[in-house]
C-alpha cells in the first residue's frame, strides 16, 4: 500500500522498527553478560549462596519466558510503541535497581521486574 500501514495511516518505516529490535535484543544480550561476568563479584559483595546466584541468573529467565505472550497481546491491545516506551523505561528503573542492590533478595527482585518489562519492549 504504497509505505503505508492500513489501520493507523501512518508511513510504515521499516528502518526504525529494524533499529529499535535491535536496540532491544543488544540491550537483552549485554544485561546477560553483565550478570554473568559480575557472578564473582555479586557472591562476594553481597555474600550470596550459589542458589543466589543462580536465582539471579534464572529470575530474568523465567520472568520473561513466561510473560512473552502476554507482552505481545499488550503490544497489539495498546499500542507497540507505548507498550515498548513503556516496558524500556520499566527494564531501565529495575536495571538501576539491580545494579544499586544492597542485599542479593532485592537483586533478584530487580532481575524479575526486568524480566518482567522484557516482553513489553520487545514486542515491537
Amino acid at each position: 500500500m504504497n509505505g503505508v500501514s492500513a489501520s493507523t495511516h501512518r508511513p510504515f518505516r521499516p528502518g526504525w522498527t529494524l533499529a529499535l529490535v535491535s536496540v532491544a535484543a543488544f540491550l537483552t544480550s549485554l544485561d546477560v553478560m553483565v550478570v554473568v561476568t559480575a557472578l564473582p563479584t555479586i557472591q562476594e559483595e553481597l555474600n550470596a549462596s550459589l542458589a543466589d546466584l543462580e536465582w539471579t541468573v534464572n529470575a530474568y529467565n523465567l520472568a520473561f519466558a513466561c510473560l512473552m505472550l502476554i507482552g505481545s497481546a499488550l503490544g497489539d491491545r495498546f499500542g507497540r510503541l507505548k507498550s515498548y516506551v513503556f516496558g524500556l523505561a520499566v527494564f531501565t528503573l529495575a536495571s538501576a535497581m539491580a545494579a544499586l542492590a544492597p542485599s542479593v533478595e532485592i537483586l533478584i527482585l530487580a532481575r524479575v521486574l526486568q524480566g518482567i518489562a522484557g516482553p513489553g519492549w520487545r514486542s515491537r
